[in-house]
């Protein structure tokens, strides 16, 4: 649930932000942009943390070769994405890259649910809900890209 309360708590401060005072904030796809940046913080730092990691490396289907070095690749795209988000002329591509990481990634949360993984000792967010969770980061990455 972080990166949900990540996107649309940061869309939300963001958004306001930017009706007080920031300029820079004062439209919703740079509040979008911020708050994506925000959640992909928070998701790509877990990658390198070790009780968050061996979570992440199980949840990688074992047809994919090398799931360490998975793990390793996509929490820097995601942190690169992040940063991408932040510099206007790199956004759209950042958001697209992350548009399409997100569907990269999408199998291994399958494989994670229906095996009943774990990440940090706890359960991993069910199909249906991830899957919905999903679409909506995906729909989020896109209005920052256009």
């Amino acid at each position: 649930m972080a990166p949900l309360i990540a996107l649309l708590g940061g869309f939300t401060v963001l958004r306001l932000l930017g009706l007080l005072a920031v300029d820079a904030l004062d439209a919703w796809q740079p509040a979008v942009r911020g708050a994506l940046a925000l959640m992909f913080v928070t998701t790509g730092i877990p990658h390198f943390v070790p009780k968050f990691r061996r979570g992440f490396v199980a949840m990688i289907p074992p047809a994919l070769p090398w799931p360490a070095l998975l793990v390793t690749v996509t929490g820097v795209l995601e942190l690169a994405g992040a940063v991408g988000l932040l510099i206007p002329p790199l956004a759209p591509y950042a958001a697209t890259g992350l548009a399409l990481l997100m569907l990269a990634m999408f199998p291994a949360n399958v494989h994670a649910a229906r095996h009943r993984g774990t990440l940090a000792g706890r359960p991993v967010t069910p199909l249906p809900t991830r899957t919905a969770l999903q679409v909506l980061f995906v729909a989020a990455a896109v209005a920052a890209a256009v």
